[in-house]
């Protein structure tokens, strides 16, 4: 093992971390940089965490703590879930790429078990069987993963078009639909021209959403009758 570095500390590796992942994503992170950006060895950084897949569980596990501080636990379950679907996609967006290092890693740390069993104190009152209460949670997290990964991803699209072709992409998008048949592009092209494609990444879609899952659930438990 090699010696104790004495000037990092757990606390600096994982801001440093943030700035690396928020200025080139997860698929440029990598531990050699993340030593050179606090002027260490790469080795040193193992007396700290084992590998990166132990950042990155430390890293979500930051990110679970802070969902659990934020949550508003109070209603019925369905008030819960929407709450608790509210306060994850809220704290995913105060950190960079939060959400794949939530779906990389498991519950193995503190916070990322009190945040399971937070989801799962949600529908505990419900008459769902115990399967399906977990089915549930895992439903509701993976369409806010979706939502808040398909919003940034939009972004980052839009961006690119902007920055490669100049101008208006909406334009294109447009002249291209003009150019098809109703049969291939007529429902695409009357949505589009009427603005829905704006709702994509908005609260109003996800709140949508959310109400579908809730009634979904609410039709199971009827159905369990």
């Amino acid at each position: 093992m090699p010696k104790q570095p004495t000037q990092v500390s757990e606390e600096t590796i994982l801001q440093a971390s943030w700035s690396l992942l928020e200025e080139g994503g997860i698929e440029k992170f990598s531990m050699r940089k993340l030593a050179v950006r606090l002027g260490i060895q790469a080795p040193s950084l193992y007396w700290y965490f084992k590998s990166k897949q132990d950042l990155y569980q430390r890293l979500a596990n930051q990110i679970s703590k802070k969902i659990v501080e934020e949550y508003d636990e109070d209603g019925d379950w369905k008030s819960q879930l929407t709450e608790l679907a509210t306060t994850v996609r809220r704290v995913l967006g105060q950190y960079p790429c939060s959400t794949q290092l939530m779906m990389m890693t498991l519950p193995h740390e503190p916070d990322m078990i009190r945040f399971t069993n937070l989801m799962l104190r949600c529908v505990e009152s419900t008459p769902l069987q115990e399967e399906q209460k977990l089915q549930v949670v895992m439903t509701l997290m993976n369409y806010v993963f979706y939502f808040v990964l398909d919003g940034e991803q939009h972004e980052r699209n839009v961006s690119t078009i902007v920055k490669e072709h100049g101008g208006d992409p909406g334009e294109e998008v447009t002249n291209l639909l003009e150019s098809m048949s109703e049969g291939d592009a007529g429902l695409f092209r009357r949505l589009f021209k009427n603005g829905l494609f704006d709702l994509m990444g908005t609260d109003s879609a996800f709140e949508f959403g959310l109400r579908v899952i809730v009634m979904g659930i609410e039709q199971v438990m009827k159905e369990n009758e």
